[in-house]
C-alpha cells in the first residue's frame, strides 16, 4: 500500500484510507470489472462497502478523477468510468499521462527519474500505479534514483503571488512552502518504503532552483522527456480561513509533450538537449534543499 496519509485502527482492525478505496476500484477498473460509461455506485453505498465515512469516499474519487479515470463527477449522480486515454504518445494532462509513462519507465532494471516541477503533487500521485505494481509483484526494479528540482524557498516566485501584491506575511508564499515540503516528504517515503519492503535500492535527492520554473520536465531513464507548460491563471482559494487572490498555475492540468529518443533524430535530440539541461542546473546553480 502506497501511503499518504495515517491509517486509524478502529476495534483493533485497520481503517481503509482513501488510497486504500482508490487502489480497491482503480483495480476493479483495471480488470473489467467496471467498464467505461459503468456508474459507481452511490457515495453512501460506497461508504458502507468499505465501513468509512463519506469524506473518505470523496477523497477516493478525487484521486481516480485526477487520474483521468472518472467523469461526470460533479452532476449530481453518481460518477462514470471514463473512457480510455488517447493513444501513446498523444498530448494528455500532467495527472492522466504521468502513470503510464512512470510505470513503463519502472519495468527498467535501473530507474532513473531525474524532474523538474514547482511541487511534486502530480509526481507523487503518478507514482502511486507503478509502486503499487511493485507491492503486487508484477515489476521490480534492482534500484531507483530520483532527482527532483523544486523552486528555493527563499525566492521570490513568480507563482504563485497575490493580485493585489505582496503582503507583509507573504501568506501565499507560506502556503506554497508547506505544499511543496508535504508532498515532497510524502514522495520520499513512499519510496523509501520500497526499500524497507522489497529490498531495492531506492536513492531520492531534492535541490533547490534559484528561479520558478516555467515548465514541468519528467525525463525517464534517459530515454524519454516529458514536457508541459505552466500556464498561469488567475484563481480563488480558501487558506488558513482566508480567501487569497493569486495568480497561479495549476500543473495537473498543464498537457505533457512525450519526446522518445529511439523516435527519431528529431525526438532524440530533445531528450539529449533537456538532460544535459537538467544535469547543468544540478551541477551548478542549484543548492541543497532541506525539507521543513
Amino acid at each position: 500500500m502506497v501511503v499518504t496519509q495515517e491509517n486509524v485502527a478502529v476495534n483493533g482492525s485497520r481503517k481503509l484510507s482513501p488510497q486504500d478505496i482508490a487502489d480497491n476500484l482503480r483495480e476493479r477498473i483495471r480488470t473489467g470489472d467496471l467498464k467505461a460509461g459503468d456508474r459507481l455506485p452511490t457515495q453512501a453505498e460506497l461508504a458502507d462497502e468499505f465501513g468509512v465515512e463519506r469524506g473518505a469516499v470523496r477523497q477516493a474519487l478525487r484521486v481516480l478523477q485526477d487520474g483521468g479515470l472518472l467523469s461526470n463527477v460533479s452532476k449530481g449522480s453518481p460518477p462514470r468510468i471514463a473512457e480510455p486515454p488517447p493513444a501513446k504518445g498523444a498530448p494528455q494532462p500532467t495527472v492522466v499521462g504521468l502513470a503510464p509513462r512512470l510505470t513503463e519507465a519502472f519495468s527498467a532494471r535501473e530507474v532513473c527519474v531525474d524532474v523538474v516541477c514547482h511541487t511534486s503533487e502530480t509526481l507523487m500521485l503518478a507514482l502511486s500505479e507503478p509502486l503499487r505494481q511493485i507491492h503486487e509483484g508484477r515489476i521490480r526494479p534492482e534500484s531507483i534514483t530520483f532527482r527532483v528540482l523544486l523552486p528555493s524557498r527563499d525566492i521570490n516566485l513568480a507563482f504563485p503571488v497575490l493580485i493585489e501584491g505582496p503582503s507583509d506575511d507573504d501568506t501565499v508564499h507560506q502556503r506554497w512552502l508547506s505544499m511543496r515540503d508535504a508532498q515532497a516528504r510524502v514522495l520520499q517515503h513512499n519510496l523509501h518504503a520500497i526499500r524497507a519492503t522489497h529490498g531495492i535500492d531506492v536513492h531520492v535527492t531534492f535541490r533547490a532552483l534559484p528561479f520558478t520554473p516555467p515548465v514541468k520536465l519528467y525525463l525517464l531513464n534517459g530515454a524519454e522527456a516529458l514536457i508541459g507548460y505552466y500556464i498561469p491563471t488567475r484563481r480563488e482559494e480558501e487558506w488558513q480561513s482566508q480567501t487569497l487572490e493569486m495568480y497561479d498555475a495549476l500543473g495537473s492540468k498543464s498537457v505533457l509533450f512525450s519526446f522518445v529518443k529511439q523516435a527519431g533524430q528529431r525526438d532524440g535530440a530533445f531528450v539529449d538537449e533537456s538532460q544535459k539541461w537538467f544535469d547543468a542546473l544540478w551541477e551548478t546553480i542549484t543548492s541543497d534543499l532541506t525539507l521543513s
